[in-house]
């Protein structure tokens, strides 16, 4: 049975969320906080009552945004400590999506909450606390990417993306099933998934080295094949794809 508490600064909010995880029967016990400081407040009295002590919280579900401290600030503030309670954002905004699992959240639940979205969230909690209890929060894998479909997140293989296209401050995922929009700059994920062998042939694009099928020399222009789809070469990184084209297994 998880000890909860929920945290909102809309009250209303705030009582929908407390209704329908008092309903759940893998929920033993339930609280509410009206903002992170009130919430950090309650969770440094469950730590300091330890994991089995009276005031222990297993899992919070969190808002994002607060006035003041909001709720990504408390969860980096979580994981400094050595056993932290889980963490389940719960908020309107799809945004933050990669950040939230960069913090190591259980899970990313988009208001308006649904029943049975927020069941599958519990049972994700319940099942981290069961089988691993009294270990840190779950650490994301380095090898998927959460999207948001329909208020769902999905993992999306680093290895399935052929490219990835910015579009302002989002980045579209392409894969060979379809493609995926992230708010998360191009920049960063060149950065992240350089090691990974992505590659950058355009201010506009990012490209998985195994992915490209072809390079195409024309009359002063490079592109490259992949997935399908022809991409440009811009002249500052032509030359270094040619390079590393030519050193690929």
């Amino acid at each position: 049975m998880l000890r909860a508490l929920a945290v909102d600064d809309e009250r209303p909010s705030l009582e929908e969320l407390l209704y329908l995880l008092t309903a759940d029967p893998r929920i033993g016990s339930v609280e509410g906080a009206g903002d992170a400081t009130e919430a950090l407040r309650r969770i440094n009295r469950a730590l300091e009552s330890g994991p089995d002590g009276p005031e222990a919280i297993d899992v919070v579900f969190l808002d994002i945004q607060m006035p003041g401290l909001d709720g990504l600030d408390l969860a980096r503030l979580l994981t400094g400590f050595a056993r932290p309670p889980l963490v389940v954002f719960v908020t309107a905004h799809e945004d933050f999506a990669v950040q939230a699992f960069d913090l190591k959240a259980v899970d990313y639940v988009l208001k308006p909450v649904r029943k049975e979205r927020l069941a599958e969230a519990v049972r994700r909690a319940a099942e981290l606390r069961g089988t691993a209890t009294r270990i840190p929060v779950h650490e994301p894998d380095p090898d998927q990417i959460p999207v948001e479909l329909g208020g769902v997140t999905r993992f999306v293989p680093v290895d399935d993306i052929t490219h990835v296209e910015a579009q302002g401050d989002y980045a579209r995922l392409h894969t060979d099933r379809g493609s995926h929009l992230v708010r998360i700059p191009l920049s960063t994920l060149e950065e992240r998934w350089r090691a990974r062998g992505f590659v950058r042939i355009h201010r506009r694009h990012l490209v998985a080295l195994r992915h490209i099928g072809e390079l195409r020399l024309g009359a002063g222009t490079v592109s490259v094949l992949v997935g399908g789809e022809e991409l440009q070469v811009s002249r500052r990184h032509a030359r270094e794809l040619r390079d590393l084209l030519m050193r690929r297994p």
